[in-house]
């Protein structure tokens, strides 16, 4: 039952890690990485409807996943928790990112969740707070709660804006995703990859690290990328299976999109995500 028809209609946009260098392993386990995220124009939808019987309720979604284990459900329990609350809503999630694909749909449906409910229950927290609460989720659910392109280090919770836009991409899902645990656990894995800075990077070479252990794991990814690499440069995005190539402009992407023997899409990137633009509210 709702307590009105007032509805957020919001974005979840996805993301491409333009490169992914692993530069060490903490104690707790967790990988120190150095990514550059871009944020894209193109992702899931999200619509927020809030309820009067304290219920929260997910419509829509990854088939076969629990609402209990979506990040997005687990986003409005937390957020729920935090403010004393006794607030319900609806979920209705649009998916169009694939899952385990390295594009970062649940971290994005998650942080979307956090801005969304954050508006529609007048909470007020901020962005540092629930970027700080979005980290308790996954590690990248504070890079989408930020909104800025950039330059990410430590768990990927330290992001430096670098002003991507307009680059066009091809985007390429070889119809499988890929467990990140999985890959991060191989023992052939590079974990000593020098940091770079900011000011070093377009001279710096530059690539994914977990790119050869998901090939092994995974091979149609390595497939997907020679297929790609007549398109543009063609790189793995996160710890796959998604590849991506850059290219010239909308046309360029399109065509190859739209040849491509798998699913595939012609996006863009943006310097502030589309979430953010969508609340009116400046990124972090």
């Amino acid at each position: 039952m709702t307590e009105a028809t007032t509805a957020l209609t919001l974005p979840a946009p996805a993301k491409l890690n333009l490169f992914l260098h692993v530069t060490g392993r903490r104690a707790d386990g967790y990988h120190t990485l150095q990514t550059m995220f871009q944020l894209l124009d193109w992702g899931d939808r999200i619509v927020l409807r809030p309820r009067d019987d304290g219920r929260i309720e997910r419509h829509g979604g990854l088939p076969g996943l629990a609402p209990a284990q979506d990040l997005a459900v687990r986003a409005a329990h937390a957020l729920r928790a935090l403010a004393g609350g006794r607030h319900g809503v609806d979920i209705a999630i649009d998916k169009q990112v694939p899952a385990g694909a390295g594009l970062g749909g649940g971290s994005s449906d998650a942080a979307t969740v956090l801005l969304g409910l954050d508006r529609l229950w007048g909470l007020g927290l901020g962005l540092e707070r629930l970027a700080a609460l979005g980290l308790e989720l996954g590690a990248d659910v504070p890079v989408f709660v930020h909104g800025r392109s950039g330059l990410a280090s430590g768990i990927g919770e330290r992001i430096e804006p670098a002003g991507l836009s307009g680059q066009w991409y091809v985007v390429l899902w070889p119809g499988v995703g890929l467990a990140t645990g999985e890959v991060f656990q191989a023992p052939e894995l590079t974990r000593n990859t020098p940091t770079l800075t900011m000011s070093a990077l377009p001279a710096a070479p530059t690539r994914n690290d977990l790119q050869p252990v998901a090939i092994r794991l995974c091979p149609v990814i390595g497939e997907a990328l020679a297929w790609l690499a007549g398109h543009g440069p063609a790189r793995m995005t996160g710890s796959g299976s998604a590849v991506f190539a850059t290219v010239a402009d909308q046309a360029t992407a399109r065509a190859a999109a739209a040849a491509s023997p798998w699913p595939a899409w012609a996006v863009q990137g943006v310097a502030v995500s589309p979430l953010h633009r969508a609340l009116g509210i400046a990124p972090g």
